[in-house]
């Protein structure tokens, strides 16, 4: 990884008014084009900590992909190596392994097909037509964590 990881912070729109939403919307069960909600402990705190995400299933397995890069639930998943996923009020707990960058094209590809309307600006030009090389050279930028549910 580069010395300074990729962050695409989140304008206070999102912050005040986007995220908030799709959380509510989550928490009651209404899922806005298949947006969940992720709790994930806190590395620091330990506190769980939600935040709005659009989980991806291909081929059979369920994956997180961070369009914005490595943000902070990125790193708290690292430390806790899962966490719950909600869709209404009742969380499913899962594990997380992360995904080398040398298997993320086809996620990558699977994931800008699905969401490239909502995230596609943080992929600086790279969308569901790129070549596996165009998608490899950005990987290191998206964190990409496949999901094992366990309840």
């Amino acid at each position: 990884m580069s010395a300074q990881p990729y962050v695409k912070r989140p304008g206070s729109f999102t912050n005040k008014v986007l995220n908030p939403t799709v959380s509510w919307l989550s928490r009651r069960g209404i899922s806005l084009a298949g947006s969940s909600v992720l709790a994930v402990k806190g590395r620091k705190s330990g506190e769980w900590r939600r935040t709005p995400v659009n989980p991806l299933t291909h081929e059979g397995e369920v994956y997180l992909v961070a369009a914005r890069g490595h943000v902070q639930w990125t790193h708290n998943m690292r430390a806790a190596g899962g966490g719950e996923m909600f869709r209404g009020k009742r969380g499913r707990p899962f594990t997380a392994t992360e995904v080398p960058d040398a298997e993320k094209p086809e996620i990558l590809r699977a994931y800008l097909r699905k969401w490239k309307w909502e995230v596609g600006a943080f992929f600086e030009g790279v969308g569901p037509d790129s070549s596996d090389e165009e998608l490899r050279s950005v990987a290191e930028r998206h964190p990409v964590f496949r999901l094992t549910y366990t309840g």
